[in-house]
């Protein structure tokens, strides 16, 4: 299975330690050049000290493309809809000036939540729709991420795609590879009813942790490799088959992250770049 390069993009997480600026070079060394950027690294900013003319000229000095800020967090939650657009807006902005096509919409995801399924999905829905006029606005395509864990407020892809149709609005998923193996979406009803052109970006990991499916975390999602639990390439495999033809986010997450060097980076990106390709 052949993916060309220029399908892969590299989430921030997996640099917690690094500047934007070597951030950026180690992208371009790496032989890519698409970049997610967070808001909930160690500066608490999303361009950290950086201003968008700073971070811009960096982007251009590297031949970077900022694909997507992640993300707009608790997005379904009806309680504060003034905050919620108030929020969504000051994202919004950001990513219009840093020349971004997409935010990406993280649902509520606490154990607190005591909502109904179904008043869950109504929420959903009326978030997606309440938020619409603001990003036809900015003409920055909201990203609509489900989260496979058991206590998120949004965890199947199928009903995101439903939903999103629903919304009538320019929203596409994020198909994320852990978020699915949690999610327990069945397999077949995901092939037979999966819309491909649906999927913005689809978001790469690996979990090599034995403890039980219903115990992970963030913390267990390490780069690919042949011992996979997520089985990540076969996944890749499946949406290539299905038609999929967009980008691909290295997304870990793990603390052990911390103490990588760049060396180690991109070491780990090259081995799961070449596992895709095997």
């Amino acid at each position: 299975m052949t993916i060309a390069l220029e399908r892969f993009c590299i989430n921030r997480k997996i640099a917690p330690k690094l500047s934007l600026e070597s951030f950026f070079r180690l992208v371009k060394q790496c032989g890519l050049n698409k970049v997610e950027l967070r808001n909930d690294m160690p500066s608490g900013s999303v361009t950290d000290d950086l201003n968008h003319e700073q971070t811009n000229a960096l982007a251009a000095k590297y031949g970077i493309e900022i694909v997507t800020i992640n993300a707009l967090g608790q997005f379904n939650l009806p309680e504060d809809k003034s905050g919620l657009l108030a929020r969504t807006e000051a994202l919004l902005a950001q990513a219009k000036a840093l020349h971004c096509r997409a935010l990406v919409l993280c649902p509520n995801c606490s154990a607190d939540d005591r909502r109904s399924e179904a008043q869950k999905r109504e929420d959903t829905l009326e978030s997606l729709q309440l938020l619409a006029p603001l990003f036809q606005q900015y003409d920055v395509t909201g990203y609509v991420e489900p989260l496979g864990f058991g206590i998120s407020s949004l965890r199947s892809s199928l009903l995101t795609q439903a939903l999103i149709r629903d919304a009538a609005a320019p929203y596409k998923m994020v198909l994320d590879t852990f978020h699915h193996y949690l999610s327990e979406v069945n397999q077949s009803d995901f092939d037979a009813q999966i819309q491909v052109d649906l999927i913005g970006l689809v978001h790469l990991s690996g979990v090599v942790d034995p403890m039980p499916k219903s115990a992970l975390s963030d913390e267990q999602r390490i780069m690919l490799n042949d011992q996979d639990r997520l089985q990540s390439q076969t996944q890749v495999q499946n949406l290539e088959r299905l038609g999929y033809r967009g980008l691909y986010a290295f997304e870990p997450f793990s603390s052990q992250l911390d103490q990588w060097t760049e060396s180690d980076i991109e070491r780990e990106i090259q081995q799961s770049i070449r596992l895709l390709q095997g």
